[in-house]
Formats: structure tokens, C-alpha cells, sequence
């Protein structure tokens, strides 16, 4: 009798761990892919696993190459860990797969059993959809007198200064410009000379265009390639634009044909691109697929990667809302993503969305996270565009304070498939503004290459400042930063003008080093940690007006730990100049 419980003992114990062990990898599929679970349709899902590269280390390294080296290398020995025996299921169950690097992801095609197979892993964090997203198109508004005030220079360049950098001699020489979008038609006359791929006389796409388009989109009606449809296939080797909205947003970064169309804020850049919507639809992973070509370039057989070729910022000018599938269970993949490239040393510039003219309607990936910079769009007069949306987030409980910055958004002129040009509104029209002005930093400062949190600190506190009588998440649109402007309009003289003001050498940048924690900073105090200073060092710190707040000297030799007072400081944004030895390093303190 006693054998005969002990044996229901262990036969119920067993129960109960199969059936904890079957909830367990319920627990790990997206609540969304399970219609086509329980129907055992086949669909596309994207296999997160648990182990994510830790590139904190990266931080230390002063170079971009440096950075892109060390980012590239850590992410592709991770991956090379501990994806195999996904792999492994994978090839067995003979499905369609693609492997990530840029983040630690898979994805793939299959049914209910495959899935299970993959969630019950001890690899896998999470299984979620591959939702198609649409393109978030320009908003039509007509405004004559806009339009009507253009000049051989846009309007936009004129209003941030763009053109008087230019008189300095920095028209974004040296710099290169990512951006992925429905594509670009890299012949139009306004942005064929700047295209890296291009050196006058041929052409070679490798390492300078990428298409992650390899099916029709199902949004669509048809469902084979039609040149009447889709000029641009599949898989292009040559880049193209199906829709002319990359085109658009590219002019805006490096346009000019030397026949009077100025409409690009960094002419002087070079540009790069991939293709990741099929005629406006995308998914989460062929942009996730594009962040990582742009993290490494490659041939065009997507073989021999290179670090040293990515682009110093990249532009994003669409969105993934929760609306069409993007949401809280999958955020991580693309999140993940835009901060290894910030990593890396690249800027990620991403489009606030037209969602306005309501508070918290910065509510779709990528603009609602920390890494991104997101931006809004403003008019002609600097007043916020109507359509343009506001923070604060709440999409993902952060109250996180957006856009970081507006740009021109309305009446925006630029280029268009078949040669031509439109005039079109959106944030999709501002972030490439933003796009242009790192280029513009980078090429009157060459060492700033690969310094993102600097370069995003030089945008915002040079920005001028624009205030709201709208308050949105407890932030009154009187202070700056605020939910409707961020820290203001971008003003690329300025920023040129504090770029020029800092190190100018790859080697001084390596020799001082400051650190600042804890940042953001909840205490009455924050220690600074300088390296490389020796002598007198002097400590500037100033609000978001740019008034002085306080002021410190010390004497330094080579490292020096100081704690300054930040008790009477209210919370907010506050920005420091530390000079010393020649060197004068900016940044900013984030009081909590």
C-alpha cells in the first residue's frame, strides 16, 4: 500500500512538472501569434533568446572603428554561442530562417510545432510576431505661403543655419549618412554625386546598399513581382526606390545638383542605404535586418562584413505601431538593436510620428525609446506642426520625455523617383534635418566621429529654445526641455560653433576622459571622475537656458575624483563644460 502512494505521489508530481513545463513555454510565445498557433497556420515569429551581448565595454574605446570592431566581433561571438541549437531545430524542420547578430534573434517561418519545439528551449526568451507595418505617409497640408517663399536654398536650411555652416567651409566632408526607408533612387541628379557607391564614372553597390525585401508584402493585392507595381522586385543589387519616400528623405540629408537645388543640410556628405519597406509595409525584421547592416556592411551577397564602413548616423523615417503589431512583447528586439548601434558609435535618428496634436502621442517604436532621437517637426514661423506628436511616453509606463528636438517639418521640398521633386509634411521631413547636422558636427569636428551621446548633447544644447502653453505627464511646455519641443529647434550654426569649440583630434578625445555617475542623478550629490588632466581644470555647469549655475576649479594630475552639490538644483536637464590642458569636454547631468 505504502509503494502504491508512493508511486500516485510521483505519478501526480510528474504531472504536475509537465504541466508547469507546458505552461512554461506557452509563457514564452507572444499573446498575438497565437491565432495562427491554435489554427496551425504557418507564420512568420522572431525567436528572442535569453543571452544578450554585454557591450558596456565599448564605452572605453574612443574611436568609431574601435567601437564598430569591438561591438561587431562581441555581438557575432554571442550569437555564435548560442544560437546552434536553434539552429539545429530549424534545419531539421527544413523552415525558412534567418540569424541576427545585431541583436541575439532568429527569425523564422512555421507552424504550432515548431514553435513549441523553439519555445521550450531554455535558450529562448520569447517568441514573437512579424507583424507588417505601414509606412506612416506625409501628411498633405498645403501651405502657399511657404511654398511660395522658397528659394534655390530651402526654407529649412535657411532656418537652421545650415548654409552659414556651409560659409565656414563644413558642408558634412568626411561624413556618411545612413538611411533605411522604401528605398532610394540613387540616379537622381540631386543625390547621385554623393552617393558612396558612385566615384563619377561607375558604379559599385557593394558595402553601399542593402534590399531586405525578399517577398511581396501580403498587404498588398498582388503577390508575384510587377514591374507596373513594384519597379523595384526583389532583392534588388541596385538601390531603388518603389515608393520615392526614401528618395525624398535623402535629399533632405545630402541634396544638391549643383543647378540651384540646394535642398539637402550636409551636401558634402556621403550616403549609404538599405531598402526595408516593399512599397510602404515593413516588418520588424527587415529593419531589424537593416540596423544590422548598417552595423557591419557587407557585399551584396551579404558575405564579408566590415565595421569600418558603417555610417556615422542613420535616418529612420517610419515607425512600428502597437496598432499594427510592434508592442511591449517585442519591443526589446528592436530597442536592443538602436542601443548596440549607439554602441557601436553611430547615431540612430528616428522620426517622432504624426500623431499629434495630443499629449503622449510619442507612442510608437522606435521614437518612444532612450537610444533613439526622436524629432519632431516644426513650421516655417518655428511653431510645432499640428501633426506632430508630443510626449510624454506612456506607451511603456517610462514618462520618458520626447521628442528630443523639433526640426522643419512643413513645406519641405525635396526629391522624388523619376528625378523630380515634391513638397511634403511629416516628422518623416524633420528627422533627416537632424540626420544632416551630425554630419555637418562631424566634419568640422572629425573626432566627434563616433561619440553619439556627445554629438546628441551638442544638438540639444545648442538647440533654440521653443516653449508651449501645453503641459503633458506633469512637464509644463514653459521649461525646456518639454513635451512638445524637447530642448527646441535644431540650430546647426551653433552646434558647429560648440563642436569647434571642443578637442579636435582623435588623440586628445582618447587622452581625457570624463565620468559622471550616478547620471541621471537621484541624491543631493554626483562625482566626476577625470582622466588625463593634468593641472588646473575648471567645471561650468548651466541650465537648459544656458545660464550659468555653478562654477568649480580644481588641480588635477592625470586622474582626479571630485563630488560637486546638486541639492538646490530642480529636476531637469543641465549641461557642463569641463576645460582643461587645452581640452574643453561637453556633456550633460540628468537631475531626477
Amino acid at each position: 500500500m505504502i509503494r502504491f502512494c508512493q508511486f500516485l505521489l510521483l505519478l501526480l508530481l510528474w504531472a504536475q512538472g509537465a504541466t508547469a513545463q507546458l505552461s512554461d513555454w506557452k509563457n514564452k510565445v507572444d499573446i498575438e501569434l497565437w491565432p495562427a498557433v491554435e489554427q496551425g497556420t504557418p507564420t512568420d515569429f522572431i525567436v528572442m533568446l535569453q543571452q544578450q551581448a554585454d557591450l558596456s565595454a565599448a564605452d572605453q574605446l574612443s574611436t568609431k572603428s574601435e567601437k564598430g570592431q569591438f561591438v561587431y566581433r562581441t555581438l557575432q561571438t554571442v550569437a555564435q554561442q548560442t544560437q546552434k541549437p536553434i539552429l539545429e531545430i530549424l534545419q531539421r524542420a527544413e523552415a525558412p530562417f534567418r540569424s541576427f547578430l545585431v541583436v541575439n534573434a532568429i527569425y523564422a517561418r512555421g507552424d504550432a510545432q515548431l514553435i513549441q519545439a523553439l519555445a521550450a528551449r531554455p535558450e529562448v526568451a520569447v517568441i514573437m510576431p512579424n507583424p507588417q507595418v505601414m509606412l506612416e505617409m506625409p501628411v498633405d497640408l498645403q501651405s502657399v505661403q511657404e511654398l511660395q517663399a522658397r528659394e534655390n536654398i530651402e526654407w529649412g536650411i535657411r532656418r537652421i543655419k545650415a548654409d552659414q555652416v556651409w560659409a565656414l567651409g563644413y558642408t558634412g566632408q568626411g561624413a556618411v549618412v545612413g538611411g533605411q526607408d522604401t528605398g532610394y533612387e540613387w540616379t537622381h541628379p540631386t543625390i547621385r554625386l554623393q552617393y558612396r557607391g558612385w566615384n563619377g564614372t561607375t558604379a559599385n553597390h557593394h558595402y553601399n546598399w542593402h534590399d531586405a525585401i525578399r517577398a511581396i508584402s501580403p498587404l498588398h493585392r498582388d503577390s508575384v513581382p510587377n514591374p507596373a507595381l513594384n519597379p523595384c522586385g526583389l532583392d534588388s543589387k541596385v538601390p531603388c526606390d518603389d515608393h520615392s519616400h526614401g528618395t525624398h528623405t535623402m535629399g533632405t540629408m545630402v541634396g544638391d545638383d549643383g543647378m540651384g537645388n540646394q535642398i539637402g543640410v550636409a551636401p558634402g556628405a556621403r550616403w549609404i542605404a538599405a531598402r526595408n519597406m516593399e512599397r510602404g509595409y515593413g516588418t520588424p525584421a527587415t529593419y531589424t535586418e537593416c540596423f544590422e547592416w548598417f552595423l557591419a556592411p557587407t557585399d551584396l551577397n551579404g558575405q564579408n562584413p566590415r565595421p569600418e564602413l558603417a555610417p556615422h548616423v542613420i535616418n529612420n523615417s517610419w515607425s512600428c505601431p502597437e496598432l499594427e503589431g510592434c508592442n511591449a512583447s517585442n519591443w526589446a528586439l528592436m530597442e536592443r538593436a538602436i542601443n548596440n548601434l549607439r554602441a557601436a558609435g553611430v547615431v540612430v535618428v528616428q522620426s517622432a510620428g504624426n500623431s499629434g496634436a495630443f499629449c503622449h502621442t510619442v507612442n510608437a517604436a522606435a521614437a518612444i525609446f532612450e537610444g533613439a532621437f526622436s524629432v519632431g517637426a516644426s513650421r516655417q514661423n518655428d511653431t510645432i506642426a499640428n501633426f506632430s506628436s508630443r510626449g510624454t511616453v506612456i506607451a511603456d509606463g517610462s514618462g520618458r520625455l520626447k521628442p528630443n528636438v523639433v526640426a522643419p517639418g512643413v513645406g519641405v521640398r525635396s526629391a522624388v523617383r523619376g528625378g523630380g521633386y515634391s513638397t511634403w509634411n511629416g516628422t518623416s521631413m524633420a528627422g533627416p534635418h537632424v540626420a544632416g547636422v551630425v554630419a555637418l558636427l562631424i566634419s568640422a569636428n572629425p573626432a566627434l566621429a563616433g561619440q553619439v551621446a556627445l554629438i546628441e548633447s551638442i544638438i540639444e544644447e545648442t538647440a533654440q529654445s521653443m516653449l508651449s502653453n501645453q503641459d503633458c505627464g506633469g512637464l509644463s511646455g514653459m521649461d525646456v526641455p518639454n513635451p512638445v519641443y524637447g530642448y527646441g529647434r535644431i540650430d546647426a550654426l551653433a552646434a558647429v560653433q560648440r563642436a569647434l569649440q571642443l578637442t579636435s583630434t582623435d588623440s586628445t578625445v582618447k587622452q581625457y576622459e570624463v565620468a559622471i555617475f550616478p547620471n541621471p542623478v537621484r541624491d543631493n550629490t554626483v562625482t566626476l571622475r577625470l582622466t588625463g588632466f593634468r593641472g588646473d581644470v575648471a567645471l561650468r555647469l548651466f541650465n537648459a537656458n544656458g545660464q550659468l549655475l555653478q562654477s568649480h576649479r580644481w588641480s588635477a594630475q592625470n586622474i582626479l575624483l571630485e563630488t560637486i552639490p546638486v541639492h538646490h538644483l530642480p529636476s531637469g536637464v543641465y549641461f557642463y563644460h569641463i576645460t582643461g590642458a587645452g581640452a574643453t569636454i561637453s556633456g550633460k547631468i540628468v537631475k531626477q
